[in-house]
């Protein structure tokens, strides 16, 4: 979202991943060593067998940055959690080794001037909220909670969630999937029913209907309110 939408005053940008975390600040603090970690490499299964096989934890940062887009990039439908490496007999790979230094200058620009967070959701809502902020927020859909990562978030943080949002100061947008659990959870904010389509779901057919959604908010958009 941050990097299709145009620039604002401020900007902060908050994932409880801390490989995506350390992979945004190695672009935006240390472009030139990361694209450095590239030269040379092929993509092939057997390599990202080898960064699968390594422990995140014993590499330096920009090792580490280096692993994370790499695997992110090679990966079916770019899934994290139980990635599996991504191939397909009508295109090229995701991952264009020839492009990386201008794809990852790209994101340094726009970067330079985000402040980049590894915290709790619940501790960036409270640090800033203001009257001014507008907050975006991802977490993962209902029922697929480990999708993210075991223990990043549960079932209960909707609710603790739904919770903090309903005494903000600030506006939010919050994307989800529409099911029941959600709309109860959330049933004291606006929901919009929106459609959309995924392309990580290996057992999606081709003309299947488009998934459902909700954007559940705290205010009524210019676009609705005209």
């Amino acid at each position: 979202m941050l990097f299709k939408k145009p620039e604002s005053k401020v900007e902060v940008i908050n994932d409880i991943n801390r490989d995506l975390v350390t992979l945004y600040r190695c672009v935006k603090h240390h472009l030139p060593a990361l694209v450095d970690q590239f030269r040379w490499m092929l993509v092939a299964r057997d390599e990202f067998d080898r960064f699968m096989a390594t422990p995140a934890e014993t590499l330096t940062d920009i090792q580490r940055a280096a692993r994370f887009y790499y695997l992110l990039r090679s990966s079916f439908g770019a899934k994290w959690a139980g990635a599996t490496f991504g191939t397909a007999a009508s295109a090229p790979p995701r991952l264009n080794l020839l492009r990386i230094e201008e794809d990852l200058s790209a994101a340094h620009l726009r970067l330079a001037r985000v402040l980049i967070e590894n915290r709790p959701y619940a501790d960036i809502l409270r640090r800033f909220d203001r009257s001014t902020t507008l907050f975006y927020l991802d977490p993962p859909y209902w029922g697929c909670e480990a999708d993210y990562g075991r223990g990043l978030f549960t079932r209960e943080d909707f609710t603790l969630l739904a919770g903090q949002l309903a005494t903000l100061k600030g506006r939010f947008v919050l994307s989800l999937n529409d099911t029941p659990g959600v709309r109860e959870v959330f049933r004291a904010f606006r929901i919009e029913a929106v459609t959309t389509r995924y392309s990580i779901s290996a057992g999606r057919k081709a003309g299947e209907a488009p998934a459902k959604e909700v954007l559940i908010t705290n205010f009524e958009p210019a676009s609705k309110a005209a």
